[in-house]
């Protein structure tokens, strides 16, 4: 397993409860952003080279941030001055001090499992969003096809149980296939988000801490394989535009969508014809803007973009084996209490029934 962390799951809750706090905080006026500014700073900044001349994005990377993916309801303004952040941290300070040694905070803390917000850097952000078009900082409407198709598939999903009646029901990530931060876009995981880039003449790779997977880019301009072959990540190609690595992934198995951000997840419901655009940009020594563009007219009325910062953790490398099939209790625990409960449930409806 990976290094120890100092923070329980119980702070995520209450990072959650801030964010909807800031949907009421005042409008107060903007403020620029790391984000808002990175076009300039990347124009300014010369990135280091490689030997072979490519822009050096290489060393250990995390992406953790306290910022949401879509903008919360009722918040209008694009940016959070430093004011309001300020009193969002107050509240998941004091949401956090009411969880520690509550029954959740104890049953499933993520200092089990791996190195996460109280130990690594946590990037800073004054967007209300990390999503940057449409405007408004939301992922468009799926289209009506895709909202029958997707009904369709959580109907057959019913239909096949609850996912503790069987460790086929499970979602993919309890049963260590796949986690949130693995497949591109590269999300904040919420532990273990932290990456290593590493160059060679005519590749990128990135490693992720988390399921220690690798994505292998390559770039010399192959073709993408043919539409029967595909992957849970999908299959990568790179380029370089000027001091940008650009990224395109296509051929997903349709599958990874659930499994990289939860049934409920901001991708889930696209379909194999997913394809996102990612744009890797140094903006200075310690930092990189990261950029993915998602696209699938199957699902999605118009293409959707965000962006979010990458600051280098060089200082916390090297990683440590993620080791998440090895270590994996879960499926048989929740199993495990799924049947003893049924048993609890079976021996009181006999006893009812006999009284």
């Amino acid at each position: 397993m990976a290094r120890r962390s100092l923070v329980s799951v119980s702070a995520f809750a209450a990072v959650t409860a801030a964010l909807a706090l800031a949907a009421t905080l005042p409008a107060a006026g903007q403020a620029p952003s790391t984000a808002k500014t990175n076009g300039a700073a990347a124009k300014a900044y010369a990135p280091p080279r490689t030997p072979d001349g490519q822009p050096d994005l290489s060393g250990y990377w995390t992406n953790s941030t306290l910022t949401p993916l879509e903008r919360p309801k009722g918040v209008t303004k694009e940016f959070y001055t430093q004011q309001d952040l300020d009193q969002i941290a107050a509240e998941v300070k004091r949401a956090a001090a009411r969880e520690t040694g509550s029954a959740r905070d104890v049953h499933y803390d993520n200092e089990q499992f791996g190195l996460e917000k109280g130990q690594t850097t946590v990037v800073k952000n004054l967007r209300t969003s990390l999503i940057v078009d449409p405007p408004d900082g939301r992922i468009p409407p799926q289209i009506p096809e895709a909202v029958k198709r997707n009904a369709a598939i959580a109907a057959a999903r019913k239909l096949r149980g609850a996912q503790f009646d069987k460790v086929q029901n499970m979602s993919y990530s309890n049963r260590c296939i796949i986690m949130t931060g693995n497949a591109p876009p590269m999300l904040d995981a919420g532990y273990l988000s932290n990456y290593q880039i590493i160059q060679s003449p005519g590749y990128v790779t990135i490693l992720m801490e988390r399921m220690h997977d690798a994505r292998i880019i390559p770039l010399d301009g192959r073709p993408f394989p043919p539409s029967n072959v595909r992957t849970w990540r999908g299959m990568s190609r790179g380029r370089w535009e000027g001091n940008t690595l650009v990224v395109e992934t296509r051929n997903s198995n349709g599958r990874v969508q659930e499994a990289a951000v939860g049934p409920n997840g901001p991708i889930n419901g696209a379909t194999e014809d997913l394809r996102v655009t990612e744009r890797f940009t140094r903006t200075d020594a310690g930092s990189m803007s990261y950029r993915f563009t998602l696209e699938d007219e199957k699902t999605w009325a118009r293409p959707w973009t965000a962006e979010m910062p990458f600051v280098k953790m060089d200082s916390e490398g090297p990683f440590f084996e993620h080791a998440c099939h090895e270590g994996n209790r879960a499926p048989t625990n929740m199993l495990g209490v799924a049947r003893y409960q049924e048993k609890v449930a079976a021996e009181a409806a006999k006893k009812k029934s006999s009284n």
